[in-house]
């Protein structure tokens, strides 16, 4: 029976993670599909899914008062850290832009295997804070741009 373990080593997000956890979360993992358009997260659902996109666009957006998009993700990418930290409730909202493929990693499923394995948890924690880092300095550039062109409007 084939598994997801090589697509979960060959993405990015789980690059040179060890083994021993590749085989520990594989049974969280299964294969889904999403079509332009449709919605993947919606901000305040419950977060039970982590998703690895392996091809495709997802624009990441805050859906009220009106909807902003805050990023466009895409292949190498992923959705969904909110699984991690409570209250477990998605932060954003996500639609795929295009028709999308990825992994989708159980979200419960993996709170109760790093919590029965520490180590693991931490590797996954590291890894998620340096996506949100760097999600974090996308979002100030985006303010700082907003920001520069109200600046200028006022100058004008």
């Amino acid at each position: 029976m084939e598994t997801l373990e090589p697509i979960l080593k060959a993405h990015s997000f789980f690059q040179g993670l060890e083994q021993k956890y590749l085989d520990f979360i594989v049974g969280c993992a299964s294969n889904v599909r999403f079509k332009a358009d449709e919605v993947i997260l919606q901000e305040g659902e419950p977060a039970d899914k982590f998703y690895l996109v392996r091809a495709g666009r997802v624009a990441i957006y805050i859906a009220k008062p009106s909807s902003i998009t805050i990023q466009t993700i895409h292949e190498g990418d992923i959705l969904g850290w909110s699984w991690l930290i409570p209250p477990h409730r998605n932060r954003f909202s996500a639609r795929a832009v295009e028709d999308t493929r990825a992994i989708a990693l159980d979200g419960k499923c993996l709170r109760n295997k790093c919590e029965n394995n520490h180590d693991l948890g931490y590797e996954l924690l590291k890894r998620i804070v340096n996506v949100l880092s760097e999600r974090l300095e996308a979002t100030r550039v985006q303010l700082l741009d907003i920001y520069n062109m109200d600046q200028n409007n006022e100058a004008s």
